[in-house]
């Protein structure tokens, strides 16, 4: 396959809508544990399995075994994610979209993926979260423009002071404004459509909700 777009199968829920498909559309599959879950209701067959299957219950494991597995053990330094990361990234990867990755019952799992998706981007990597019903994605330094439904709810969640931010076609919008870190002036916009994002220092995550249209 020659695809560059991996979609990294995570723990968390993920409701399967029509964006969430679209979105998925020709991109190579690998499963971190009881991500593969998701698999079935996506339709689709991931190309490799890997994680320390504490969480795969035995029906899952039997609903596969055609799939090839990279098993770990529980006692390792990396998540499950993290590994399929990994092994993407070696495959080829240049953009990578984690399904499964938000909300759940391990927000320190949530919130990780969080950090791993900027820390990701600063490598040169499209990175992008979804769980069906919220999505994610880095803002660095540059231009950043994400095709939101109009009246969809986002907020901008800044991992450090945030210089330059600049938020267009949107009903708040900013112009070069310096936002501290840990401020919530950014919390709850509403998009208008297409948003761009510039940013001049800084590193933040968009997060958004393109099915909540109650407005902010």
């Amino acid at each position: 396959m020659t695809s560059t777009t991996f979609t990294i199968l995570l723990g968390g829920p993920l409701n399967v809508t029509d964006r969430v498909r679209e979105m998925l559309a020709g991109s190579r599959i690998i499963a971190a544990d009881s991500g593969m879950r998701h698999a079935q209701a996506l339709g689709l067959e991931p190309e490799l399995w890997v994680g320390d299957f504490d969480s795969s219950d035995e029906a899952l494991l039997a609903r596969w075994p055609q799939v090839e597995r990279q098993p770990f053990p529980p006692a390792k330094n990396e998540t499950d994610g993290e590994i399929a990361t990994s092994e993407a990234i070696a495959r080829g990867a240049t953009r990578l979209i984690f399904a499964g990755a938000l909300a759940g019952e391990r927000s320190d799992h949530a919130l990780q993926h969080l950090l791993s998706a900027v820390s990701l981007a600063e490598r040169g990597l499209d990175v992008f979260l979804t769980s069906g019903d919220e999505e994610a994605a880095p803002l660095l330094p540059g231009t950043r423009v994400l095709d939101l439904p109009k009246g969809s709810l986002f907020s901008v969640l800044g991992f450090s002071d945030l210089e330059g931010l600049d938020l267009r076609n949107v009903r708040y919008p900013l112009n070069d404004f310096s936002l501290p870190f840990g401020s919530s002036r950014t919390v709850s916009n509403v998009a208008e459509g297409q948003v761009e994002f510039s940013l001049k220092a800084g590193r933040a995550i968009v997060l958004a909700r393109p099915y909540d249209l109650t407005g902010a």
